[in-house]
């Protein structure tokens, strides 16, 4: 039993890896196609096809009545994607830089939009005007986003005038990135469900399986897509991507779960630390980010390190 979960985590893995590389080779083809900055294509796209997991979880765990669970998975996603992808990156990368107005608008939304849950949630509720309000935040980051790009339009249209050949090869490249971004996600779950078996064979608590593997988990396409934009020369999508992701996982997914299950904090103490270190990370990011306007490897490590305490308090306290 054990050596067939062992299988089903392999080769998840190894197809986490090729259909990451294929996803950052048809974005980089459509950016280039379209005239987009890779950026705003990492952001829109690609932020929305990586949260489809914490997406899914949030509407699964509201029409199941327990919303409870898609916050902690929010949460935890969040914290990842500040600490783990953008540390990574820049490791990898020697630097992830942040320059221009449009990058360092949206370092500044996603890290208050990352926050802005823990606000609403202060009352000790999560209502469907809180839902209205996250979803709202959403429409206000993406209108922002294109509203800075002037180009985006007249570009569309007027690479639509190159031929049917053109054509052909961008609709094959759509086709590549959404059948990618499929393989991304089922891969991701194959990993979570292989991990989540093995170390229910080994005894470990479920409380811990659960915070950190379900976040773990549903947060791999981003840790793969932004290890391999680096690798691949194309250090602005990860932050595209990263900072899309933490805006779409903060404002859609739990913005749903509060339009369609509205609910209340019995225990406010079980989120303590997970909101902690939301601000914490959030703030990091946001120095790291605006001095220099890059994030260097020693920046990275600090940010890993958060991570690092951040799992270590949680399992100390539970």
């Amino acid at each position: 039993m054990l050596s067939s979960f062992l299988t089903v985590f392999v080769i998840s893995c190894i197809v986490l890896v090729r259909s990451g590389a294929w996803v950052v080779g048809s974005l980089t083809r459509i950016a280039r196609f379209l005239g987009w900055k890779e950026f705003v294509v990492a952001s829109i796209l690609m932020a929305f096809a990586t949260s489809l997991p914490e997406i899914f979880v949030g509407l699964g765990a509201a029409l199941s009545h327990k919303p409870e669970l898609s916050f902690g998975n929010v949460i935890g996603s969040n914290i990842i994607a500040m600490t783990l992808v953008i540390g990574l990156g820049a490791l990898l990368g020697k630097g992830l830089k942040f320059e221009g107005r449009v990058l360092q608008k949206s370092c500044s939304y996603a890290a208050l939009i990352s926050v802005l849950p823990l606000l609403l949630m202060l009352d000790g509720n999560v209502s469907r005007v809180d839902g209205i309000i996250l979803l709202g935040s959403l429409v206000f980051y993406f209108r922002q986003l294109l509203k800075s790009e002037e180009k985006f339009t007249k570009i569309f249209a007027n690479h639509f005038r190159k031929g049917w050949k053109d054509l052909k090869l961008f609709f094959k490249d759509l086709g590549i990135f959404f059948g990618s971004v499929f393989l991304l996600i089922i891969s991701a779950e194959g990993v979570v469900f292989s991990a989540s078996q093995i170390s229910l064979m080994f005894n470990l608590p479920l409380i811990i399986i659960g915070l950190f593997l379900v976040a773990f988990g549903t947060s791999i396409p981003e840790i793969f897509f932004g290890t391999r934009s680096v690798l691949m020369g194309h250090k602005e999508m990860i932050a595209g991507d990263v900072l899309g992701s933490v805006v779409v996982n903060s404002s859609l997914a739990l913005g749903l779960v509060g339009l369609i299950a509205p609910f209340s904090l019995e225990n406010f103490s079980l989120y303590f630390v997970g909101i902690f270190f939301t601000i914490i990370t959030a703030l990091a990011f946001l120095v790291f980010s605006w001095t220099e306007h890059k994030i260097t490897p020693k920046e990275a490590i600090i940010l890993l390190e958060i991570y690092i305490l951040f799992v270590l308090v949680e399992i100390i306290l539970k």
